[in-house]
């Protein structure tokens, strides 16, 4: 099973996978929890590229294009060994970010993008995308306050620094994206306490993993 789990930032996605690895564990799966950018060893060099305060210059299109490298990397290297041994795997951000960051945050195409997308994971979407959705003001606090923790402000602050616009087209793309893939994507309200998001998803992957 490949799950993914989508959302702004500080939407408390780190939170979310790690308490789902822990719950699938605990039923005897084997899981593998990995994230974009940065899943592979490629896309650790790439991550540093994307985040980073110091690259305010990067165009729209050399963002997207080093995504999909990303990604493209990642798919192969990663999360396809991992589903034919039998494992789960847990993603943060996947190409659905793509999609909704640099389409409706952007304003590229977001169709081209999916057809880009296409290319980059070779057809392979996830099982289940969770969406963490909340109010860009909350989740940016958020945001702020683990990067000035984890001393990651300058390093990884590139999309917090972006303007609160942006933000709000990216949450609404998101909400756009997933009606228009219902087959795919839970929504949870991320303002909820921890425990309630928590028991949300894992009522949904409960379900999903009765049926496989």
């Amino acid at each position: 099973m490949f799950i993914t789990f989508e959302g702004i930032e500080g939407s408390g996605k780190s939170t979310v996978i790690a308490a789902v690895s822990a719950y699938l564990h605990a039923r005897g799966r084997v899981v593998t929890t990995t994230l974009e950018p940065g899943g592979s060893r490629l896309g650790k060099t790439l991550r540093q590229i994307l985040l980073d305060m110091a690259s305010v210059d990067l165009t729209s299109e050399a963002e997207l294009f080093l995504y999909l490298a990303d990604r493209a990397q990642h798919v192969q290297q990663v999360i396809k060994p991992a589903l034919a041994q039998g494992q789960v795997v847990i993603s943060d951000r996947y190409a659905d970010s793509t999609v909704v960051y640099q389409g409706y945050g952007r304003g590229l195409d977001p169709q081209r993008l999916f057809a880009f997308n296409e290319t980059a994971v070779a057809g392979l979407w996830p099982d289940l995308t969770f969406l963490l959705d909340l109010d860009p003001e909350v989740g940016l606090r958020r945001a702020f306050a683990r990067n000035i923790e984890e001393g990651k402000a300058s390093s990884e602050g590139r999309f917090e620094a972006e303007s609160m616009a942006f933000h709000h087209r990216v949450r609404a793309g998101y909400l756009t994206w997933a009606a228009c893939n219902k087959h795919r994507f839970h929504v949870v309200d991320a303002e909820q306490s921890p425990e309630h998001v928590l028991a949300a998803v894992r009522g949904i992957v409960a379900a999903r993993l009765e049926q496989s």
